[in-house]
């Protein structure tokens, strides 16, 4: 359902099916995750309904990350396919004719890697003159934040998003997503990633996912790591170089386990994150927490964020890795709701950008909401 944002104008801005629904592509590839979702719009019950949102990974070797070349090189070799499935499946569900029903075509601008980002930016265009159809440009954070307001029905919770490349607590004001709080210098999920590469543990389905599970198997030697909370930033850099020490020395002598050092990690990290969390509800006034990101699937973080909200009176919204990780459709939640109030991109001005700040888009589907503090 619409959450409390600004009423669609009728008749819509954009063409329509013959039913009235509207249905746009979102192609997302800011990162190793490239995908494509078919969102549809139904104005007679004011709902947005994912259509499909098949995706695919590159993995790469164990030890190594991803680099933005061979990445690009992924995201190319399988953008038609992805697209071509996301259709077929779409259509399975409400039949359509692309080069007729498509209002639009939604790509991420940025933030992200600057190869995967244009890749993928080039196929929007080529799709957006191929079904003649305009383009929505979308925040890659601002997408994560509407498609877990519309999947857990949260009207304004305060955010916090965590990824391989983000680590921000978000509250909504004045028509902009604010981040009160951040790290200073890398994001947890590359702070995970980092670690599961010192540790020789795969990427395959993912670093962080495979910490999660070895983790479990942890918690019988708890190792003190530095916690470093600076105001409402967080800091993870020194957690790394020092977890990075202490697998060179006891972890080859036996002192402690890989288990262990997941475990010591994850309750450390998640520990911080939690901290920040509830000091911006209680700034805000809120009793709701949202957690996005690929980073947000975590159980263990879930679990944590839950017992502080509990003791609050507050709720927790949270997902599952459909909608956590990087995907298509939440570039086309965040696109339609833009389209639905006016805004596209001109092809001229289909550019991509490494660096694109949550708090730069101005979210006119929303009014504006004023804190308060309790």
């Amino acid at each position: 359902k619409c959450l409390g944002n600004f009423p669609i104008p009728s008749p819509p801005l954009h063409k329509t099916t013959a039913k009235g629904y509207t249905i746009v592509i979102g192609i997302e590839g800011s990162a190793n995750k490239i995908g494509v979702g078919v969102l549809l719009y139904d104005p007679a019950k004011d709902t947005y309904e994912t259509l499909s949102n098949p995706r695919k990974t590159f993995i790469s070797p164990t030890g190594h990350g991803f680099l933005p070349k061979e990445t690009s090189w992924h995201h190319q070799n399988h953008v038609v396919a992805l697209v071509r499935t996301a259709i077929s499946e779409a259509q399975q569900h409400e039949p359509f004719l692309p080069n007729k029903d498509i209002a639009a075509v939604c790509y991420t601008q940025g933030p992200g890697m600057g190869a995967p980002l244009r890749s993928c930016a080039v196929a929007a265009r080529t799709l957006s003159l191929l079904f003649q159809c305009p383009l929505v440009a979308v925040n890659h954070c601002v997408a994560h934040i509407e498609m877990g307001r519309v999947a857990t029905s949260a009207p304004n919770p305060v955010v916090l998003y965590v990824s391989g490349g983000n680590t921000q607590v978000i509250a909504y004001n004045d028509q902009r997503y604010r981040i009160f709080g951040e790290t200073i210098d890398i994001a947890i999920g590359n702070c995970l990633d980092r670690f599961a590469r010192i540790i020789g543990l795969s990427n395959d389905p993912s670093p962080g996912y495979n910490i999660e599970q070895l983790a479990l198997l942890g918690g019988h030697v708890f190792i003190p790591l530095p916690y470093t909370v600076k105001g409402m930033d967080v800091s993870f850099s020194g957690i790394l170089t020092h977890i990075e020490q202490e697998a060179k020395t006891n972890l080859q002598k036996g002192h402690v386990t890989k288990a262990d050092l997941c475990f010591s990690l994850q309750e450390t990290l998640f520990a911080m994150l939690v901290e920040i969390t509830e000091r911006a509800m209680a700034h805000c006034g809120q009793n709701q927490v949202l957690i996005v990101g690929g980073v947000g699937c975590n159980k263990r973080l879930q679990q944590m964020m839950q017992c502080m909200v509990s003791e609050r009176g507050g709720e927790l919204c949270a997902m599952d890795h459909r909608y956590c990780i990087d995907n298509g459709a939440m570039i086309a939640q965040a696109g339609i709701l833009a389209l639905q109030h006016g805004i596209t991109t001109n092809l001229e001005d289909s550019t991509c950008t490494q660096r694109y700040r949550t708090d730069q888009v101005q979210t006119i589907w929303r009014p504006p909401i004023v804190w308060k503090h309790s």
